[in-house]
């Protein structure tokens, strides 16, 4: 795979089954090592998928090799939206136009179902992450601020 472009050989699906769900596990864990694989099943099915976020899985020769999560909202402030919550490639098949075809994949999706913008949030201290954002012709345009409730 290393220096191949894998985005012909790209296939993206939904994945909401457990057995689905099981198979992103291994890539989400990169970015999400805080769940076991039990855990992020259990929060997919009970909690995201039913608050209406969208788990997508990017297929390599039957391998994830990419994954996102996202959700369709509306505010005030940026009108009937795109959200992605997370968004991840597997370490080896970074730098192989994954990321950039799940990217635009997740845009095709909320551009048919009418969103007029396309958001998400980077940490702070993930450099590679926005150097790639940065890449694709997305824009820093704000400050993201949180304070402890418990």
């Amino acid at each position: 795979m290393e220096g191949t472009n894998l985005t012909p050989g790209l296939e993206f699906r939904p994945a909401t089954t457990e057995l689905e769900l099981r198979a992103v596990y291994p890539v989400m864990a990169a970015l999400r090592p805080q769940y076991s694989l039990d855990e992020f099943v259990r929060l997919a099915q009970d909690q995201l998928i039913p608050s209406g976020a969208r788990v997508i899985a990017g297929y390599h020769e039957g391998a994830v090799v990419c994954a996102g999560v996202f959700k369709i909202g509306h505010s005030l402030a940026w009108g009937k939206h795109l959200y992605i919550d997370d968004l991840v490639t597997a370490e080896e098949s970074r730098s192989l136009g994954c990321g950039s075809a799940l990217l635009r994949h997740i845009a095709a999706i909320g551009k048919a179902e009418g969103c007029g913008e396309l958001h998400l949030d980077s940490g702070v201290q993930r450099h590679e992450a926005h150097r790639f954002y940065l890449r694709e012709r997305m824009d820093i345009v704000f400050y993201h601020f949180r304070s402890q409730l418990a």
